[in-house]
């Protein structure tokens, strides 16, 4: 035990001669030297005995030892702990400081992005950001320089098609127009002109992919096939263009496709009216009877519209691409135009106060929530119905058709019709460019009997649009009067809680091609 105890001493003794020696290091040289209580420990204190240290003695020893140690490792600073917690990563100490810039938070964040944490990453952008909207282009600048991308090589260009497919394709590009659409759209779409029509993938990794006949047809052929599809249903047509991205380009290039249905009559405005083709009663024009009126006129002048000097719409509707409509496509989306496979309603509701009931008990006035609808269906005869009732629509769109205006109705579902009038419509227009004596297009006039048969009704609706991507389904009001016949006045009805008119479309109703003409 003499001998355990006599090397501990000694283990002892030298550890506190290094640690002086160490403090002594460390303090400044213009610094006054430190008591003797702490550079010297061993000689002021426990001096060199031969009688070994009990066991308490060693105890105290050390506890003195560890009061000076906080002064001396007060002065190791904070570079020496950061050496100990990680020693020698200069990158990593110089990113733990706290970004200050927009570029800064930018730059955090894409290193936590690629670390993998997505929340910090998050919360960096948003900051950056937040600083500077812009900070992606400095980036972009301080990262990403010109000359980078200068140096990359190029893409490789997709490979050539075989030449029963492809030389159509790459030679024939004439019907086929790109123009009026962004940048962004024109050039996604021309990536897709170079492709072919992918068949459907093979069930199994070893099995042989399926057949597909229409990947191998000519585009010529091809094309007369989109077209006889686009006449007889325009909306199939469009969404062909979500089976591959052949079609996809087809369907938005194909100008001859879309030439044939502005200019036919099925969709496009050969089946428009620009003067009135008929009478208030539905008569064809030249008939005599009452309903030959023209609102303001009591003679109908057969030979107005022949002596203008505008051309015939047939005649127009070409001299409207390219200017102002680039292409045939455009023509036909934003050109005013009515359809005919549905219906426009209007719903009104307005609030009106009430009158109380002498035996009611309660201080409050009552309030009346009033609805109302009205409806127009448009024919291309240039004949129209017209409808206000407090039917909802479930009761009145499978009835507004022509068979069903009498007042005879009783008790039948069809008795909402019994208000129903005639009438007749037009468009306005049409504009030709350079011209003073044509009207601007996107006016609906619709005339109609009245509630005698002493009046008439005129209503004048804008054309718009309403809802995303939609086209040509809503009528606002314009004006609505009424005319006395008798006493040739015109009487304007107030509009204060009438709401505009949207398209609906009605599968029973079809396009309308069956319809009687006469």
């Amino acid at each position: 035990m003499d001998s355990t105890e006599a090397e501990l001493e000694s283990f002892r003794q030298r550890w506190r001669e290094e640690v002086s020696a160490r403090a002594k290091d460390k303090q400044p040289r213009s610094a006054k030297p430190a008591p003797s209580k702490t550079s010297q420990p061993s000689s002021s204190k426990h001096p060199k005995s031969s009688a070994p240290e009990t066991p308490l003695h060693a105890r105290i020893s050390s506890d003195e030892v560890d009061e000076v140690q906080p002064h001396v490792y007060q002065d190791l600073g904070e570079k020496q702990h950061g050496r100990r917690l990680d020693e020698g990563s200069s990158p990593e100490a110089s990113s733990s400081q706290e970004p200050n810039s927009a570029l800064d938070h930018y730059e955090r964040a894409v290193e936590k992005e690629k670390q993998g944490s997505l929340g910090d990453s998050v919360n960096l952008y948003r900051k950056a950001f937040k600083l500077d909207d812009r900070v992606h282009e400095s980036y972009k600048a301080k990262h990403y320089p010109p000359s980078y991308f200068a140096s990359l090589p190029k893409a490789p260009k997709p490979p050539t098609q075989p030449q029963s497919q492809s030389s159509t394709a790459s030679n024939n590009t004439a019907h086929h127009s790109l123009a009026g659409l962004s940048s962004t759209v024109k050039d996604l779409l021309d990536s897709f002109s170079n492709l072919t029509i992918q068949g459907q993938e093979p069930p199994t990794e070893f099995s042989p992919p399926p057949p597909c006949p229409i990947a191998s047809i000519p585009e010529e052929i091809l094309s007369e096939i989109l077209l006889h599809l686009a006449i007889k249903d325009v909306a199939a047509f469009v969404r062909l263009s979500q089976v591959c991205k052949r079609f996809a380009y087809l369907v938005a290039t194909e100008d001859r496709v879309w030439k044939r249905i502005a200019l036919g009559h099925e969709y496009g405005f050969a089946a428009m009216h620009y003067t009135f083709g008929c009478q208030i009663d539905g008569k064809p024009l030249g008939d005599d009877g009452e309903g030959g009126y023209i609102l303001g006129d009591d003679d109908l002048d057969l030979e107005q519209d022949s002596t203008s000097s505008l051309p015939s719409p047939e005649l127009v509707t070409p001299m409207l691409v390219p200017s102002p409509y680039p292409t045939y496509l455009s023509l036909f989306r934003r050109r005013p135009r009515i359809r005919f496979n549905g219906c426009y309603i209007s719903t009104v509701n307005y609030t009106r106060p009430g009158a109380s009931s002498p035996l009611a008990i309660s201080w409050n006035t009552p309030i009346h929530i009033v609805t109302y609808y009205r409806y127009l269906r448009f024919y291309r005869n240039g004949t129209c119905i017209s409808l206000l009732t407090t039917s909802e629509p479930a009761d009145v769109v499978p009835y507004l058709s022509k068979e069903h205006v009498h007042k005879n109705h009783a008790t039948l579902p069809t008795a909402p019709m019994k208000d129903a009038m005639v009438g007749r419509w037009r468009l306005s227009g049409p504009e030709i460019p350079g011209s003073e004596d044509s009207e601007k297009e996107g006016m609906v006039v619709v005339e109609k009997t009245g509630v005698s048969s002493k009046y008439l009704d005129k209503m004048e609706l804008i054309m718009g649009s309403a809802g995303r991507g939609a086209r040509n389904n809503k009528l606002s009001w314009q004006a609505y009067w009424s005319y006395n016949r008798l006493t040739d006045d015109w009487a304007p009805y107030g509009l204060k809680n009438d709401r505009a008119f949207y398209w609906s479309r009605v599968k029973s109703y079809g396009m309308g091609l069956e319809e009687e003409t006469s």
